[in-house]
């Protein structure tokens, strides 16, 4: 596989924006007030963007909490070839996806999403704040793009797991979960999660942390030290990523591939699918 670093960096996306056959998603997000991202897209965007809804798109709610899927499902096959259908996809356009969240949450969930199905797609770092300081060009409103039809959508079932396969592996020591919630939340100390704690076993790594000040990535080499201080030798395929509904876990899986470790896994219901389960264990401190 082609292992080509997730990122694209602002100088070469000048180079082929006006160049390339691109589809450009915006996938600008506050969890707070889900309709402000829309907005913000409406009143600038990196020209030709579409717009990706975290909830709407990037997610099935009418699943929410059924079958241990957790409080922001995944899409199914069918939904995601509908959304890509919409946006003008085809397999030979360049996908580059922007954000301009401190954890560049939904940038990088869409990232998995096509990362599950062996499509590639770049992350704008930096996302539009970059983008606009760089001094180029934005446009508002909405966009047309001529609609395809698309073969249907197969994902990748070795990049993900699901609650039954994970309660095992953790039972067997046969995986390393890595937690992206805030410290807090991860011990228990921190009533946003109805349940408090994390998967037995599991480490910490706050999906912030893969972020400079500036919005921009950590340099590669820096997040490769960061994780193998975490997780140690062990082999990347063994590593699964978790967070509180499986959108923050997605950035740390990201941050690995940037780091060159490929292959871990996201656990995609998360902490909110694993304690639908009362039988699933959970540890606090």
């Amino acid at each position: 596989m082609n292992h080509k670093t997730p990122l694209i960096n602002i100088d070469e996306f000048a180079q082929i924006q006006n160049k390339d056959q691109l589809l450009i998603v915006d996938c600008r997000f506050n969890p707070a007030a889900p309709e402000e991202g829309y907005q913000s897209y409406l009143s600038a965007h990196i020209p030709g963007a579409v717009y990706a809804h975290l909830n709407n798109q990037l997610s099935d709610l009418s699943k929410q909490g059924k079958d241990l899927l957790g409080k922001q499902p995944l899409p199914s096959a069918e939904q995601w070839a509908v959304t890509l259908s919409s946006w003008g996809w085809n397999p030979d356009l360049s996908v580059i996806a922007y954000d301009d969240s401190g954890a560049m949450l939904a940038a990088a969930r869409l990232w998995w999403i096509m990362h599950w199905m062996n499509v590639p797609v770049r992350i704008l770092d930096g996302g539009f704040s970059a983008y606009q300081k760089a001094g180029h060009p934005a446009e508002s409103g909405t966009i047309e793009r001529t609609s395809t039809q698309i073969a249907p959508v197969v994902f990748d079932l070795n990049k993900a797991i699901f609650t039954q396969n994970l309660r095992r592996a953790v039972d067997n020591h046969e995986v390393c979960v890595v937690d992206a919630r805030p410290q807090d939340r991860f011990l228990g100390k921190n009533n946003a999660d109805p349940v408090p704690g994390h998967i037995p076993g599991a480490v910490h790594r706050f999906a912030a942390e893969n972020l400079q000040e500036d919005k921009h990535f950590c340099t590669s080499s820096h997040l490769r030290g960061d994780f193998l201080k975490l997780v140690g030798d062990r082999d990347p395929s063994t590593i699964v990523h978790s967070c509180g509904s499986g959108v923050f876990a997605c950035q740390n899986l990201l941050a690995m591939e940037i780091a060159g470790l490929h292959g871990s896994k996201l656990y995609a219901p998360s902490w909110s699918g694993w304690t639908s389960d009362p039988e699933n264990p959970v540890t606090t401190g």
